[in-house]
Parts: C-alpha cells; structure tokens; sequence
C-alpha cells in the first residue's frame, strides 16, 4: 500500500476544509468549545472540550452527511434513494441530508440498536430495517439492498472527511495551543479528520486515538500493519462497536495516530458521570471516551493543554440513568 498516494487522494486541503465550513453554516453555527473548570481540576491541567453533541443531531457526524449530499449535487448525480448502515449517529446524519435534498433514505441498523437513536433516525424521515447482530452484519445487508438500485453511502468516504474535518479546523483555530487531542474511533471518520485539519492548519498538535477495549479492530490492525477483523462485545461505546477497521481509514492513521488508548466499559461509564458532573452535558459512550482516555493518561498530561472532543451525546434515557446511579 502505498501510503502517502493513499493519503494525499483521501484527505481534504485547507481549501477543501474552508469550502466545507461554508457548506455546513447553512444547516448550524460552529459549535463551542469551552475549559471547563471542574474538568481542568478533574484532569490536573488545562482541559477543553469541544462539544460536538451541540449539533443539531446531538453529534458530529452530520458535518459529513452534509458536504457527502453537497459534493453529490455539485457533481450533478443527487440520487434518488441512498442507503447506508449505522448504530445512530451516521444514520441520523444521512437521514437530515438527505432531507434536506428532497432523497429518500433508507437505514440499516442491528438488531437491538439504541431505540431513541431509532426513533431519531424514523423523526427525520428514514425508513429503517433492523438486521444482524452487530454493525458489521447490518453494513454487509445495507450492501446487498443497495445492489437493487439505492446509493449506498459508506461510513468512511473522503466526501465525510469534508465535513467532519470542519469541526477539527473550527477547535485548533479556537485554541491554537492545545498540544494533544484525543478522539475516539468508531469506523475512523473522526481521528483522520483530526488528523487532515492538523495538516491542513499545519499544527503540531499530537492526536491520540481512542477505542474501546471491547472492541479493538483498529489498535490491532495498526500493530499488525494490516486490517485485523476483532469481536465487539461493548455494551456502552456503540458508536465504536467496529468489527472490522476500514483498510482507507487505516492507511490515514498508521503515519499520523500518536498512539491508542484502550478503554474499557467501566472507564467509559465513569467519564460519562464525570461529564455530566463537571459540565452537566450528557454524553454516549462514545461521546465521553476521549475523557476516559485523557483520565487513563493523567499522569503524563500535567502542564499540556489538552483537547478533547465530546462527539455526541445520544444515549437511551434508561441507560443514562443506569451510567449516573453508578
């Protein structure tokens, strides 16, 4: 593989990331990023947070459904029905592009998925098929269907990375100074957009990826060198329940990830009290694991600044409860 063509192909420029912002102000504002006291306190040292759940989907993904729809009308090949597979969050972001493009959507999601995240979905217009028993499955369905006719849209595409990157862009412009930033992994959207508006900005900031322990596709592919298929049986962090590491989202990552952290469910549950406690926004568990990380490296973070990102807050109210009784 040959990574840098890999890169240069997949990644968007600054112009790109510029272009893209402009795309996604029309649906919402820059969201905040702010140094929580508490948070700084809880961390030991200068600790910001960017909150992504302040979309108008509780998440970031929608900056990428918004520039993937854009850069399909721009090329004059709108669809008329696109598909995709999700745990919540890229279905929500499908769901309110494509809305917003007159396309019908159709999502599929596993069996057992996040019933708010599925009424979500069902409120902005989505038609949604509960199939398999993990992501994976629900991905390979979404395949098949889409072979009848309907786009199918992937969870990892250049035209996401558009999108996404803006929200990166919008934290190292807001806080220059920031020395490392932790971000969670789902199917790799996330960290190469962090990693493509480092670039872009040509910032120093080091960027540490984050993924469950329970399910750990992407820190074994990047020891192994090459896409390595791991069980999920995460029962906090959906939005990083990934079987199978994506091989372009790799290639990003392998000369641009500063390290991984592991963390676990009970890590996870414990950033998400802390979250709430510090700041009373609500996290998912993906939402609160760049915290959980930050916290497992405490003691080697003391006199940096540190970013994290909140990257959405949508879980089921029975599950919050559960998370805060502790």
């Amino acid at each position: 593989m040959n990574t840098r063509l890999d890169i240069a192909s997949l990644l968007p420029t600054l112009a790109d990331i510029e272009a893209a912002a402009e795309v996604v102000y029309r649906d919402f504002a820059a969201t905040p990023q702010y140094r929580w006291g508490l948070l700084s306190q809880r961390l030991g040292t200068d600790c910001w947070l960017k909150h992504e759940n302040h979309t108008p989907v509780g998440a970031f993904k929608i900056r990428g459904g918004l520039t993937y729809f854009d850069q399909l009308a721009q090329r004059g090949a709108l669809p008329a029905e696109v598909i995709s597979a999700t745990r919540g969050n890229h279905g929500q972001s499908m769901g309110w592009a494509a809305r917003r493009h007159g396309v019908a959507c159709t999502i599929v999601v596993p069996r057992g998925n996040s019933v708010e995240k599925n009424a979500a979905m069902r409120a902005l217009g989505v038609t949604l098929i509960e199939h398999g028993d993990d992501f994976q499955e629900a991905r390979e369905h979404a395949m098949a269907l889409a072979a009848g006719g309907a786009h199918m849209v992937p969870s990892f595409h250049p035209d996401l990375l558009r999108g996404v990157s803006t929200y990166w862009w919008e934290f190292l412009r807001a806080v220059p100074q920031l020395d490392v930033v932790y971000v969670p992994i789902g199917q790799g959207s996330g960290a190469c957009s962090a990693i493509a508006a480092k670039l872009a900005l040509q910032h120093p900031v080091r960027v540490v990826g984050v993924v469950s322990s329970h399910a750990t596709t992407y820190a074994d592919s990047l020891a192994a060198g090459h896409v390595v298929e791991a069980p999920v049986t995460t029962q906090l962090a959906d939005g990083m329940a990934c079987r199978v590491a994506d091989p372009e989202a790799l290639a990003v990552m392998t000369p641009h990830i500063d390290h991984i952290v592991q963390v676990s469910d009970a890590e996870v549950a414990a950033a998400m009290r802390a979250l709430f406690t510090d700041t009373h926004n609500v996290a998912e568990g993906a939402g609160a694991a760049a915290l959980a990380a930050a916290l497992q490296e405490r003691d080697q973070l003391q006199g940096l600044h540190v970013g994290l990102a909140l990257t959405g807050g949508n879980v089921d109210a029975p599950m919050f409860s559960e998370v805060l009784a502790g």
